[in-house]
């Protein structure tokens, strides 16, 4: 295995510890909230957490990377994972299990801020976007079988083996990492690590145009992955009358688009020029909601057909999230720990936005998912479209 394919590997394996965080426990929420004597209304607040922890631990995160290099970070963020999934997995009370995920997530997104980083280090922006689609089907393998997973521990053991068992996978990824991964950014001693200086360094990052356009048209495009997994469930199961268990096939079949979509990337990015190819595939992800719209308006869809809108969609944002991310941050030199952090927290904010719109406007029919696939669309085309005319200026 050569030097980069091991890279793509180790990233995937921490990028996706957080996706796979959450994949794998969503079917235990009956089995907890009896286990610990509670609601699944205050067990879902164990989901809130954590999305409130990776938000804010990519800001965290971030000038900490700058500062210290990207593999001691690593391995501390790692570490703290596995003490709090220890923790989640012996909580007493659903208010210890809220907190530990909270301290959960803090430690899973370094994985989600080193990974970028460090790809950045080395490679420029087109040889990014390749090795993120890379990263990404890595990282696929965490939608696909968490859930399945999941469910076998909650059916033969307990919910509470899942976290014995991110124990056991965050303690290889802590020991692999200390065996195979390189520091890429060395201690910088000069750098001031105060908050005004830190906090300066956020604010350099959001007065670069092109950061901002391209953070803002990534996430608000991704955003349509977040209004989907909100939905779905709703949408297969009551309207097309889907059960649980075909329904576990069609998220995974959709899944398998996303990551899909980002391998065509990595082969196209051969013979298109970055920018234009992102233009493009966001442009046709526009028209292909549009016209998915004007169809469900003027017709009842069938189930097959309303699948293959949503999973040209999916595999249209399989190019269009690593191209947006490597474009945003082509123009830094220094401070990228800073600028991934900000362009993941911009993505999780869209993500959390998004998620809790689409359960205020879900009406019983897929119109609002079709909706905020068109409104989201539009604006992370008019997003990546703006920022390619200011590059070019």
């Amino acid at each position: 295995m050569n030097l980069k394919t091991r890279l793509i590997f180790l990233i995937g394996a921490i990028a996706a510890i957080g996706p796979f965080t959450v994949d794998m426990y969503l079917p235990g929420f009956p089995a907890i909230a009896r286990d610990l004597n509670t609601t699944e209304k205050m067990v879902s607040y164990t989901l809130t957490s954590y999305f409130i922890g990776i938000s804010i631990g990519q800001l965290f995160y971030g000038p900490i990377l700058d500062k210290f290099g990207r593999k001691k970070p690593l391995l501390l963020g790692l570490t703290l994972y596995l003490i709090s999934s220890v923790v989640c997995a012996l909580s007493p009370h659903v208010y210890v299990l809220i907190l530990a995920r909270f301290v959960q997530a803090l430690g899973a997104s370094v994985g989600m801020v080193a990974g970028t980083a460090i790809i950045r280090d080395q490679y420029g922006a087109s040889e990014v976007a390749k090795m993120l689609s890379s990263v990404l089907l890595v990282m696929g393998v965490a939608p696909v079988i968490a859930p399945s997973l999941g469910s076998f521990f909650i059916s033969h053991l307990s919910w509470r083996y899942i976290f014995y068992f991110l124990t056991l996978v965050s303690g290889v990824l802590i020991l692999s990492l200390k065996i195979f991964l390189s520091e890429t950014h060395g201690y910088q001693p000069h750098m001031d690590f105060r908050i005004r200086p830190i906090l300066y360094n956020y604010y350099t990052a959001l007065r670069q145009s092109k950061f901002v356009k391209y953070t803002l048209g990534g996430s608000i495009a991704m955003a349509i992955m977040f209004a989907y997994v909100s939905s779905i469930p709703f949408i297969l199961m009551n309207i097309y009358k889907v059960s649980a268990g075909t329904f576990g096939i069609i998220f995974a079949c959709n899944a398998a688009g996303f990551i899909s979509g980002s391998q065509f990337n990595r082969l196209l990015l051969r013979k298109f020029q970055l920018h234009n190819l992102t233009r493009i595939i966001s442009l046709v992800q526009l028209v292909i909601s549009v016209v998915f719209l004007i169809l469900a308006y003027n017709f009842e869809l069938p189930l097959p057909v309303f699948l293959a809108f949503v999973f040209v969609v999916l595999f249209l944002l399989g190019f269009i999230n690593p191209n947006a991310t490597a474009l945003a941050l082509e123009s830094f030199e220094k401070n990228i720990g800073v600028a991934s952090a900000l362009n993941g927290a911009v993505r999780m904010a869209a993500a959390a936005l998004t998620s809790a719109m689409m359960g205020v406007c879900y009406n019983g029919t897929q119109f609002p998912l079709i909706w905020f696939m068109v409104i989201l669309s539009l604006f992370g085309f008019v997003f990546i479209a703006w920022a390619r005319r200011s590059s070019l200026a």
